[in-house]
């Protein structure tokens, strides 16, 4: 083991309920609404805002501790640049759950030309710790960094974490640069947002938390892991190349998924030995990303195997592949295999999102807290949830285009719905979000019991002179009147 240097002290049903509600942006340090009303509401206030206390805030980084605090750590820069820069990391207290919000305190800051940044939460729920892992540069960032594992090279951007033992009051810090890094690689940096335990099975109890690296410029993903609460620290092996900014989450049958940063969708890799070693990257095209920092987790971390909701993941990201806009929330029913149910927390302006538990994942209607970046990184902003905001039902749904659909005329469109669902559905229906000047019926899907599936057939139409090429469309199914779930496809228009 290399040699770390202390630095300083410083059972319910799977159906989901729909709502109508959105709670509107408050100020910062503003309370949330009490929670008779936040039922059905995406519950938002702004936490940290650019000006106020520093002259820019990014990177934002969530967890809930074994006490039930809230953690919300992100960068305070004096520009939007990355390291290396005269950056800190800052973090913010919630007690009560996220309505209001103890001052901005520093966890690590030091004089210029010292930089500390990108901030990953993760909480040892066996002994309470809490580490805050991040970036240490000098002189060179993630791209000029030197090869080499030396902790006093100025130009080696360093890993660096601090701990608390006080739920977040205090923190030390340590530098582990020599214990995780390989000296072949150059640039590494622990990926933002928040780390993982392992709850169950062979690496029970294990702390993994995501880097990227830069090998032969490349980059790569891959896990830093603790069987011993953080006493030592060993690394991985790299996935790559195309790795990023991801994050990992443990899946219902013990292996470990991976979801990667990547443009136009994001990749995902799997692993069977807690995080060692990873399959090769594959797409997940539901999943579209503009190559932005998004957020995966479990719903119920704790709950067994065979709990109906030990596979229900959470996503958040950019859900698109060309600009930084329309934070999207996902829930996945099957350890991300689909994910149906989807709901846009922000149409506009968002970057960086996290997403944790607000407590177990049981009962009728918990809530998940997000943060994430707003406005043109002009603020973090802190948003809560609960599953009837979500409003979905576990019902993946699968498009069957045909060949080819020609201009002007009327031709079927398989959809196939899945109940994953503990519970029967009863009938709804499936329909069809097209171009405009399309036309297709909205189509009965009769009732399904627990994992039995149906298809329908819907006719749509394409107006004459429609230009040949591909058209993106979705298919919405729709049960107890506001429950949703929804599957994307691509048709190909041709000449009639």
């Amino acid at each position: 083991m290399q040699r770390r240097i202390p630095l300083a002290v410083g059972t319910a049903s799977l159906v989901l309920l729909g709502a109508t509600v959105t709670a509107a942006h408050g100020a910062p340090g503003q309370g949330a609404l009490s929670t008779a009303d936040t039922v059905g509401t995406l519950v938002s206030q702004d936490i940290a805002t650019a000006g106020a206390g520093s002259p820019y805030y990014r990177i934002p980084a969530l967890t809930r501790t074994t006490k039930g605090t809230l953690l919300a750590a992100y960068d305070a820069r004096p520009t939007l640049g990355d390291l290396p820069g005269n950056l800190g990391v800052v973090l913010r207290r919630s007690t009560d759950g996220g309505a209001t919000w103890q001052p901005q305190q520093v966890v690590r800051k030091e004089a210029a030309p010292k930089g500390f940044g990108d901030p990953s939460l993760l909480v040892d729920r066996e002994t309470g710790r809490i580490f805050v892992f991040y970036a240490a540069s000098v002189n060179q960032g993630f791209f000029g960094s030197a090869t080499g594992n030396d902790e006093s090279d100025p130009n080696v951007l360093q890993a660096d974490y601090s701990y608390s033992d006080d739920d977040g009051l205090t923190w030390k810090h340590e530098r582990i640069t020599a214990e995780i890094k390989n000296p072949a690689w150059a640039g590494m940096f622990a990926a933002s947002g928040e780390g993982i335990q392992l709850r169950h099975g062979t690496y029970k109890g294990r702390l993994i938390q995501q880097y990227a690296i830069r090998n032969n410029g490349a980059n790569y993903a891959v896990s830093a892991y603790s069987d011993d609460h953080g006493a030592t620290w060993r690394m991985g092996t790299p996935v790559g190349p195309g790795g990023d900014e991801n994050k990992t989450v443990e899946l219902s049958d013990g292996r470990v998924m991976l979801n990667n940063r990547s443009a136009p969708y994001r990749t995902v890799a799997y692993s069977s030995d807690g995080g060692v070693t990873y399959t090769p990257f594959q797409q997940d095209t539901e999943l579209p990303d503009p190559a932005n920092n998004g957020s995966v987790a479990r719903f119920a971390p704790g709950v067994d195997a065979s709990h109906p909701r030990a596979s229900w993941l959470m996503f958040s990201n950019t859900a698109t592949t060309n600009s930084r806009s329309n934070l999207t929330v996902r829930l996945s029913c099957d350890n991300g295999q689909n994910w149906p149910v989807r709901r846009t927390a922000e149409a506009g302006s968002a970057a960086y999102s996290t997403l944790t538990p607000l407590g177990d994942g049981l009962g009728s209607n918990p809530r998940v807290g997000m943060l994430w970046e707003r406005a043109n990184y002009q603020h973090i902003t802190y948003s809560s949830f609960d599953l009837k905001w979500l409003g979905g039902v576990c019902a993946p749904v699968t498009v069957t285009p045909p060949a080819s659909l020609p201009a002007g005329r009327t031709t079927e469109v398989t959809v196939r719905v899945v109940s994953q669902n503990d519970v029967d559905l009863p009938s709804g229906t499936v329909s069809l979000k097209l171009p405009a000047g399309w036309s297709a019926p909205s189509v009965t899907m009769p009732a399904l019991r627990p994992g039995q599936g149906a298809n329908v057939r819907i006719p749509v139409t394409v107006p004459a002179g429609t230009a040949a090429g591909k058209v993106p469309a979705t298919a919405n199914y729709q049960v107890r009147g506001s429950q949703n779930s929804y599957g994307d496809t691509t048709f190909n228009v041709t000449a009639p």
